[in-house]
């Protein structure tokens, strides 16, 4: 919710600064600037460079801030870490209690432990040496990693254990019951249900590199997997794979689904024919259909191409439909008067002013198939994106999940502006006419 309102808030305060920037500094001379009305008129709609620069430095600064970023830019507070120090108190059947104190030392979680440090940088030792005090309670140590949480074993080298009925009654002075906790500012202190000291550090407002690693993190494994690869193959090997069987699925599918949809727009007997089964298998998911495709095609290539145009299919023809259903009818009536004969008017007027509806859908497709080869790569995939973010995703390799994913977007993002520049070069008239 924080990230959120943050996020929130950045996107108001720079609309206010850059409306405020580009009416006080910047006049506009286009047609559009000479429109009495604008709302509501798409052609007059432009996507604003600045809040699109905006909007992804923000993204990158809140992935910084909220992150264990090194880089040196505004951070959100962050995991305790360090020394800390708490006393419990035992207590004897008899009435007999005595205290002990419990130093605590939190890493950072990408130090390596070692039985004798030594100084090394980057490493320290897993048990810290303490006075065990003159008491039957005796002082105790712990290392724990940031983000992480232990069950402290205080009677482990006390004098009396818990067979011999000695409880923990007191954590920092504090009377505690069992199931209880002490809310400090290094972290949570509890006793279980049991009566067994539990320490949790504060972990702030930061995700745990295991979650979301930083923006440097990420790079580095960036360079690494195109240096190195992952499992035999190169990142450039994985992305031209999914890349493949993603433009394969989809042209097909385009190929198939656009004259149908053309079919089911322009014919009784077609739209009668086809449309209960683009209804029925349109809302059905692309992997509820990966069972299938193994059996019928196997768990090759064939079965994933397959998958992918059927992912796309449904959706083309229903765009290249809506398109048909869209044309003005204006439009064929004044072709007829004209003249034009059935071909024509399919040439002239239907298809140009459908094309509009078909590129939204091609893009609608792009963007399913996209989120469909990530499950189809799953069966029996030696290489591909979907298949190294599942695979890393099985050991927490969240990095190599981060870059996939950041791979797949920019991939997707940049075949959207391609078909958008296509739309625009093919249909120059859509919102003119």
């Amino acid at each position: 919710m924080i990230l959120l309102a943050v996020y929130i808030a950045i996107f108001a305060v720079s609309m206010v600064i850059v409306a405020w920037a580009t009416k006080r500094f910047f006049t506009r001379a286009d047609f559009t600037s000479l429109k009495t009305v604008t709302f509501g008129d798409e052609s007059a709609v432009k996507a604003n460079r600045a809040a699109s620069v905006i909007s992804v430095l923000a993204i990158f600064a809140l992935w910084v801030a909220f992150t264990n970023s090194s880089l040196p830019l505004f951070k959100a507070k962050g995991p305790f870490e360090g020394m800390v120090e708490f006393t419990y108190t035992s207590t004897l059947p008899d009435g007999r209690s005595d205290d002990a104190t419990v130093s605590i030392l939190v890493y950072p979680e990408d130090v390596q432990l070692t039985e004798d440090a030594n100084g090394a940088p980057g490493k320290i030792p897993n048990k810290l040496d303490v006075d065990l005090g003159e008491g039957f309670a005796k002082n105790d140590t712990l290392v724990i990693p940031r983000y992480g949480s232990k069950l402290i074993s205080v009677f482990k080298n006390d004098e009396f254990k818990k067979s011999d009925g000695a409880i923990v009654t007191h954590l920092n002075g504090q009377a505690l019951t069992p199931g209880e906790q002490i809310i400090l500012s290094e972290g949570r202190l509890a006793l279980t249900e049991k009566g067994t000291p539990f320490f949790e550090p504060s972990t702030g407002f930061r995700m745990a590199r295991l979650y979301l690693p930083a923006p440097e993190v990420t790079t580095n494994r960036f360079l690494q997997l195109n240096r190195e690869g992952y499992r035999n193959f190169t990142l450039l090997e994985h992305t031209w794979a999914s890349l493949q069987r993603v433009l394969l699925g989809f042209i097909f599918g385009a190929l198939v689904g656009i004259p149908l949809g053309y079919a089911m727009g322009l014919t009784n007997w077609a739209r009668g024919w086809f449309d209960p089964i683009v209804e029925f298998m349109r809302p059905v998911p692309p992997l509820a259909l990966i069972p299938l495709m193994i059996i019928w095609f196997g768990i090759g290539e064939t079965s994933k191409v397959i998958l992918l145009f059927l992912a796309a299919l449904w959706i083309m023809a229903i765009a290249a439909r809506s398109g048909v259903s869209g044309v003005a009818i204006a439009k064929v009536h004044a072709a007829y008067s004209l003249g034009a004969k059935k071909s024509q008017i399919l040439r002239k007027v239907i298809i140009p002013n459908s094309l509009p509806e078909i590129f939204t859908g091609a893009r609608v497709a792009m963007g399913v198939c996209w989120g469909t080869v990530v499950a189809a790569e799953l069966v029996a995939a030696e290489k591909g994106l979907g298949m190294m973010i599942m695979v890393a995703a099985k050991f927490q390799l969240t990095d190599i999940v981060i870059v996939g994913i950041i791979l797949i977007g920019v991939i997707g993002f940049a075949i959207d502006i391609g078909i958008r520049k296509l739309e625009g070069w093919l249909v120059p008239w859509k919102g003119k006419v």
